[in-house]
């Protein structure tokens, strides 16, 4: 992975008021595909006038999380993309952790940072332990949908995935992140967490009140 070869996608709805934060804290040297679920034109007009990076794509309909995502996933040209929640914030040195574990990590389909917040941790392992160095990358059975690295290109060879529908479009939301994890399990593929890179989650502030 390098700041070249990565993307990212966010799905917004009414979020205007917490999405700068999470753009401003992105590299510009990295492509943003926004996909507005709320048709917002004055939102894409100022979003796209005030970043150069970014690409506001403007849905006809609240598409829910993972067909959102699924729609900013047509727009990515690199191998790898981020899929990011708007009231997600990154660490100074979020991207730079995920580039340098990429390329010690053998095989991996998700890199997922890990959440500031200790009491609600954004991964899930089959047994708990009180082993994991965080100081490396750990394996994990899933990560939370807020904030997560694929690795398309790996993706796209496994043939449940030949499609390039990556969140199963049934869930409008919640658990298309879970179904994801499940699927590539079920294929072998490996899923992890950088601890090093870290992301704040202001969670139920995705939406404008």
């Amino acid at each position: 992975i390098s700041r070249q070869t990565l993307s990212v996608v966010i799905v917004t709805f009414k979020s205007d008021q917490v999405i700068h934060e999470c753009i401003q804290s992105i590299s510009d040297q990295i492509k943003i595909v926004i996909v507005d679920n709320s048709n917002d034109k004055k939102f894409k007009e100022n979003i796209e006038k005030k970043y150069k990076n970014v690409e506001c794509i403007l849905s006809p309909e609240n598409l829910g999380m993972g067909s959102g995502n699924n729609l900013g996933l047509k727009y990515v040209k690199t191998d790898y993309a981020i899929i990011l929640n708007p009231d997600v914030t990154l660490s100074e040195n979020t991207i730079q952790e995920i580039i340098e574990s990429s390329k010690e990590i053998e095989s991996f389909a998700i890199l997922a940072p890990l959440s500031t917040d200790i009491k609600y941790p954004n991964y899930k392992i089959k047994k708990k332990t009180n082993n994991i160095d965080l100081n490396r990358p750990f394996k994990v059975e899933s990560v939370d949908g807020y904030a997560m690295v694929l690795n398309l290109k790996k993706i796209n060879k496994i043939e449940s995935f030949k499609d390039h529908n990556y969140f199963d479009e049934n869930f409008f939301m919640y658990l298309e992140n879970d179904d994801l994890c499940m699927r590539l399990n079920q294929s072998k593929e490996n899923i992890f967490i950088v601890p090093k890179s870290k992301i704040k989650h202001l969670g139920a502030s995705a939406v404008d009140q």
